[in-house]
C-alpha cells in the first residue's frame, strides 16, 4: 500500500463576526467574514505524533490545530499510521472576538481531511472542531455559532448547546464590514461566566430579536450588554453609529468592535475611530466558508 507519509494539503476557514453570543444564554448568531484562517497540513510516518506552529505569532499555543489533527487521525483510524506536522497563518487578529479559534480549527480539521484524501460532512467537520475547542479550553459553549458560519459561510442563528442551526441569514453584500481593533487581548478562559451569566435574559431577548430578522437590532443590542458586562467601553459602537452604522457592537467577548455600514459612511466611521489606539480594518460579509485552497 502506497503511503502518504509526505503529503501536504492546505485549506482555509472564515473569521465571523457576533450578532449574539452565546455565552449567557447558550443561544449564539454569527456572519462569517472574509478575513481568513489558512491552515496547512504535512502527513509523516511518526504514528501520532502531530507538532503544530502558529507561523504569525510563535508565541501562540498549538494546542488547538494539533488536537484538531489528531481528532481527524482518530476519527479515520490512520493515527497508529500516519503523525502530523501543523501550520497555520492567518488575516485574523487572535484573542480579539473574530472566531480565530473556530477558523483555525476547521481550516486545520478540512486540511487535515484533505491531505488524508477524504472530504469530511460539514456536521463531521464542525463537530471535531468544537470538541477540540472544548479539549484545549479556548471556547465556554463550544462555539458552534461561530464555527458553523466559519465553515458554511454567510450568517447562522443557533442554539449552540444543542449544535443547532435554527436559521440561516444573509448580510447585503453591498455592505462593509468595519472592525475596530484595540491593542490589548482577551482570551475566552479569562471570562467570568458568572457574570455573564446575569444578562441571560436580556441576552435571550436579542436572540428573539435576530431570529425575526432584526439582525441589525440583534448586534447594536448585544454589543452594549456584553460590554456593560465584561468592563469595554461601549462608546467605540455608539461612535460608529453615530457616523451612519447601520449596527455597531462588541463581537465576541471583545475587545473588538464591528460596524456594518453602507460605503458612503465608512469614512465618518474611520474619522470617529482614529483617535483610539490601535488598528481598524475594512472586509466585508463572506457567502462562502471553509475551503481547499488551489493548488493545494
Amino acid at each position: 500500500m502506497q503511503t502518504l507519509a509526505g503529503r501536504k494539503r492546505a485549506a482555509s476557514a472564515c473569521a465571523s463576526a457576533t450578532v449574539v453570543n452565546a455565552i449567557a444564554a447558550g443561544r449564539g448568531a454569527t456572519f462569517a467574514i472574509d478575513l481568513r484562517v489558512r491552515a496547512e497540513v504535512e502527513l509523516t510516518g511518526r504514528p501520532g505524533e502531530v507538532v503544530g506552529r502558529v507561523a504569525d505569532d510563535p508565541a501562540e499555543s498549538p494546542k488547538l490545530i494539533e488536537i484538531c489533527a489528531r481528532k481527524v487521525l482518530k476519527q479515520l483510524k490512520l493515527h497508529r499510521t500516519y503523525g502530523a506536522e501543523v501550520t497555520t497563518r492567518s488575516e485574523v487578529p487572535i484573542a480579539v472576538g473574530l472566531s480565530s479559534s473556530s477558523a483555525a480549527a476547521n481550516a486545520t480539521v478540512l486540511a487535515t481531511f484533505a491531505a488524508l484524501g477524504r472530504k469530511p460532512r460539514p456536521r463531521v467537520a464542525l463537530n471535531l472542531g468544537i470538541d477540540a475547542a472544548l479539549e484545549a479550553g479556548v471556547t465556554i459553549t463550544g462555539a458552534f455559532d461561530d464555527a458553523a458560519a466559519s465553515y458554511l459561510g454567510g450568517g447562522v442563528i443557533t442554539d449552540n448547546l444543542e449544535r443547532r442551526i435554527l436559521r440561516r441569514f444573509r448580510i447585503d453584500p453591498v455592505l462593509r464590514v468595519l472592525i475596530h481593533v484595540p491593542p490589548s487581548r482577551l482570551y475566552t478562559s479569562q471570562i467570568n461566566v458568572p457574570r455573564v451569566k446575569l444578562i441571560a435574559e436580556l441576552v435571550d431577548a436579542a436572540h428573539k430579536r435576530a431570529l425575526t430578522g432584526d439582525i441589525y437590532g440583534a448586534l447594536t443590542i448585544n454589543g452594549l450588554l456584553y460590554s456593560r458586562a465584561l468592563g469595554h467601553d461601549p462608546a467605540i459602537a455608539i461612535e460608529a453609529m453615530r457616523a451612519g452604522a447601520l449596527a455597531a457592537g462588541l463581537t465576541g467577548t471583545g475587545p473588538a468592535v464591528v460596524a456594518l455600514a453602507r460605503q458612503k459612511s465608512i469614512a465618518g466611521i474611520k474619522r470617529a475611530w482614529q483617535g483610539r489606539a490601535g488598528k481598524i480594518i475594512v472586509t466585508k460579509a463572506s457567502p462562502t466558508g471553509a475551503c481547499i485552497e488551489a493548488g493545494a
